[in-house]
């Protein structure tokens, strides 16, 4: 095990560069040393501050916890350092937005959420609000809890960085624009809205970058750039013998079957025809017109990021034991970054409880993600979508979009790019860049007009199991080929003062 909050972590940088893992620190600029000294100083604190978040759902979907969440996070913003921390209302939850002046030259943003996913106590090994700190085989100490990786965990993580600048009587070497929804598991659709603000609007204008904390390291020691993100729009999909006009408006018997008709059996067969017969490739007619392919540069980005990475790792680690269609692992990656999705989240129909219940149900339900790759818009999505059912004859299944957002892109030779190659150089690590994330966040406010920023995501640190049970982010870590909590918290003051020199 590697105590984070210890001297041994010397001996471990010094040797773990040897072995593929992280290397030897080199030189921090200016006061970075005295600023990383006091995370280690602080570590009980800073977890503490972590498990409090945690225990406090803020979940949009049920609307459960957020004014608390909000305030209790405008509170931990306050603490360290951001001035005149405001609550920004919206159509829907608020958002948050701060200032921390350094009296810097240089100004970046700053992007968190404060909402998490839902969770159903009785698929969690510790109760998914309790933030417990666990032992897991192979890991070390892990902090279980829903918001724990995605994104309580590294975003509590960049505020022990931030604490740890005014513990030790410095100012960060940049100053910081912040930003902040409770909205972002749900789409974030009044996001846009929180950042066109006037007063919002004429701060980020000031600043050359954004960037979004993130812990970007593999199991297999090798840690990642995004230069951008899939877009992504939730719908549902929903099939009544109301709107039908077929089918019962009620629950009645299923041996009724036999003369009446099912609308769950309507909207599987619509769902059919959203992908083609291998059950994977989208068949949605005019939904990827506008997808752009992988460019010769991206594929060569990927051929080296698979070199690097190890897919029996990214198997072990997802539970699977095959890709789509048996695809190589180069093939996997390419479709991964390139290849725009129609995925079924659920199905809800009828009863589902124990036993049977012997019912023909009146309503069904399929909730949908949709992901977007560069040139693809959400509003096209919707539209490509909503058109494909009335031309296949199912003009009747409603379709209700919760949320969604554009995809993003940023050059890999910005700012905030460079300087986060720079800060995991200093740790020994050569970034794998990525030309997309899979998974979405709504990084297009920023990306796109009117501010046209680059955008990122940085941290080191390691967790699993976002949106899903037994969501964990590594506090102390015992694998050699990630860090834990103290070490992801240094390599923050190492990007603020990479972002400073770049």
């Amino acid at each position: 095990m590697i105590p984070e909050h210890s001297e041994s972590r010397r001996a471990f940088l010094k040797g773990a560069l040897a072995a593929g893992a992280v290397g030897a620190a080199m030189a921090a600029p200016g006061d970075a040393d005295s600023v990383k000294a006091e995370v280690e100083k602080h570590h009980d604190a800073n977890v503490r501050r972590l498990q409090t978040w945690i225990r406090q759902p803020s979940i949009a979907a049920e609307n459960r916890g957020m004014n608390e969440g909000c305030a209790l996070m405008m509170s931990m913003l306050g603490e360290a350092g951001f001035e005149a921390v405001t609550r920004v209302a919206s159509s829907g939850q608020p958002g948050v937005f701060a200032t921390l002046d350094a009296g810097a030259s240089r100004t970046f943003g700053i992007y968190f959420m404060y909402d998490v996913k839902q969770a159903d106590p009785a698929e969690w090994m510790s109760p998914p609000f309790d933030a417990a700190i666990l032992d897991r085989a192979g890991l070390g100490k892990v902090l279980v809890g829903r918001g724990a990786v995605n994104q309580k965990g590294p975003q509590a993580t960049l505020l022990a960085a931030l604490n740890a600048f005014r513990e030790a009587g410095r100012k960060p070497p940049v100053n910081l624009v912040f930003i902040a929804e409770g909205e972002e598991e749900i789409g974030s659709p009044h996001f846009s809205e929180i950042v066109q603000r006037p007063e919002v609007l004429a701060a980020f204008r000031k600043c050359e970058g954004i960037f979004m904390p993130m812990p970007m390291q593999s199991l297999d020691g090798t840690v990642t750039i995004n230069l951008g993100a899939k877009g992504v729009i939730e719908v549902e999909l929903i099939a009544s013998g109301e709107k039908w006009g077929r089918g019962p408006k009620a629950d009645v018997h299923s041996s009724l079957e036999a003369v009446v008709d099912s609308p769950a059996w309507r909207l599987i067969q619509a769902l059919n025809t959203l992908v083609a017969a291998d059950g994977h490739t989208p068949a949605i007619e005019g939904f990827a017109d506008r997808a752009r392919p992988l460019s010769a540069d991206e594929k060569a980005m990927i051929r080296a990021a698979a070199a690097k990475q190890s897919e029996a790792v990214a198997m072990r680690g997802l539970g699977v034991e095959h890709w789509v269609h048996n695809v190589d692992w180069l093939e996997s990656r390419e479709l991964l970054a390139g290849r725009p999705t129609v995925n079924i989240e659920g199905l809800v129909g009828g009863y589902t409880g124990p036993g049977g219940k012997t019912i023909l149900p009146h309503r069904a339900v399929a909730k949908l993600d949709l992901r977007l790759v560069p040139d693809m818009t959400a509003a096209g999505a919707l539209a490509a979508l909503k058109a494909h059912l009335t031309k296949k004859g199912f003009g009747d299944v409603e379709v209700k979009m919760s949320g969604g957002y554009d995809p993003t892109s940023t050059p890999k030779d910005s700012s905030v790019v460079k300087a986060a190659q720079t800060a995991y150089r200093q740790v020994g690590l050569d970034a794998v860049l990525w030309p997309r994330l899979a998974g979405s966040w709504p990084g297009y406010v920023f990306t796109g007009a009117p501010l046209k920023l680059p955008a990122t995501h940085f941290g080191m640190g390691f967790g699993s199991g976002a949106h899903a049970p037994n969501e964990f982010y590594v506090i102390e870590s015992a694998n050699r080929n990630v860090v834990g909590f103290d070490a992801a918290a240094r390599s923050y003051v190492d990007y603020l003062y990479a972002l400073a020199a770049a």
